[in-house]
């Protein structure tokens, strides 16, 4: 314990005596004085004053200083940023429908070619012959069956050869129309107009159904890919504006929804959607990443409060609202948020006083003390 100024005086009464009395006993005094005074300092630096925190008269806890932001109505937007990827507005493998070696091949890669372009012409030579061969019998076959009337009409034959011999007819015409469909394949034509990708083959090369030729996309009107998750997969609608940026370029492009998947993905209880993108800038590369905001309602009297005025209580939420030097704990639900502010939805009015600063020290019906009103 530290000695008071009030009985400083009786230390001194009773301790140099003490000291005085060593020294008649040949006490070493260069080692007694300084612990004297030692003893005495710390005895003037001692203080009457009472450890805790500031308390008023009697014994009541001041009032906690605090600062508070006014909740007024403010517009706005319930925004959400997913990830899309840009596509061309069509886009094919070109693929051969009949096995066969290239005897031609015309891709320019990354080349523009109109719908119907020869690509590639794989060897038909046997199918030319077996067409001829199917056409000399025809021939045949047409004679005889004419003849075959005419002694049908004599009752030279029965209607039963004459069925056989027009039906000798028949089976050869479509054998000559199955040869003309295999030749017509071995003929690969662009399916609609677009830019050439790269090619994956030679001239020469024996290829198969399986085989890529090479790829064609339709680049000069894109789409938009992208999912949203379940909850917002109600608020999607056709013809829906959409923006959307990608990486490399400051602009802000646009694109309108044109359709959405039927049904929710079960794996990632996400929704596909896609849109048509409306600009035409060679900075927008099919399959570039992109990232799409899309604007789902707009409030025009939302209360917005600072994030960090909210307090979480397991699952509950509060805030401390300011009323008459009392801090008055108020439940919340909570809806979209930006980087500083959160909207609150319920337990909160327009004109209420948010404490925003020493919510830790508060407890409900807290005495405090406004200090600052902060700006919205």
């Amino acid at each position: 314990m530290f000695l008071t100024s009030k009985n400083l005086r009786l230390s001194f009464t009773f301790i140099i005596p003490s000291f005085l009395t060593n020294c008649t006993q040949r006490t070493n005094m260069r080692v007694i004085i300084p612990s004297v005074i030692l003893l005495l300092l710390t005895a003037c630096g001692g203080k009457d004053e009472k450890s805790g925190p500031v308390q008023q008269a009697g014994g009541k806890a001041a009032p906690i200083p605090v600062e508070v932001y006014i909740a007024k109505p403010q517009s706005i937007s319930d925004n959400v940023e997913v990830p899309g990827t840009i596509l061309p507005f069509e886009s094919t493998e070109i693929h051969p429908e009949i096995s066969g070696r290239v005897v031609l091949l015309n891709v320019k890669e990354g080349s523009f070619v109109d719908k119907g372009a020869l690509l590639a012409k794989i060897y038909d030579g046997d199918l030319q012959a077996q067409l001829k061969k199917s056409q000399v019998q025809l021939g045949i076959a047409e004679q005889s069956e004419k003849r075959s009337e005419q002694l049908l009409k004599i009752q030279g034959i029965s209607q039963q050869d004459y069925d056989l011999s027009l039906l000798n007819v028949n089976n050869i015409k479509a054998d000559i129309e199955i040869t003309r469909a295999a030749i017509t394949k071995t003929t690969i034509l662009a399916p609609f107009s677009g830019k050439l990708g790269l090619k994956n083959i030679s001239p020469g090369a024996f290829i198969t159904p399986a085989t890529v030729i090479t790829t064609i996309g339709q680049v000069n009107q894109l789409k938009l890919q992208f999912t949203v998750p379940e909850k917002y997969g109600s608020q999607i609608k056709n013809g829906q504006d959409i923006r959307f940026t990608i990486d490399g370029s400051p602009a802000t492009y646009h694109a309108v929804v044109s359709a959405t998947e039927v049904s929710i993905a079960e794996d990632t209880r996400s929704l596909s959607v896609r849109a048509v993108v409306k600009a035409k800038d060679q900075s927008l590369v099919p399959g570039a990443y992109a990232k799409v905001v899309i604007v789902l309602g707009k409030n025009e009297n939302a209360l917005m409060v600072p994030s960090g005025a909210i307090l979480p209580q397991g699952r509950k939420k509060l805030i401390y609202l300011y009323k008459g030097g009392k801090a008055l704990a108020s439940e919340i639900t909570t809806g979209v948020r930006d980087s500083s502010d959160v909207q609150v939805e319920t337990g909160l009015n327009n004109g209420d006083t948010v404490i925003t600063s020493g919510l830790l020290f508060l407890k409900p019906n807290s005495d405090v003390k406004l200090t600052k009103v902060n700006a919205q």
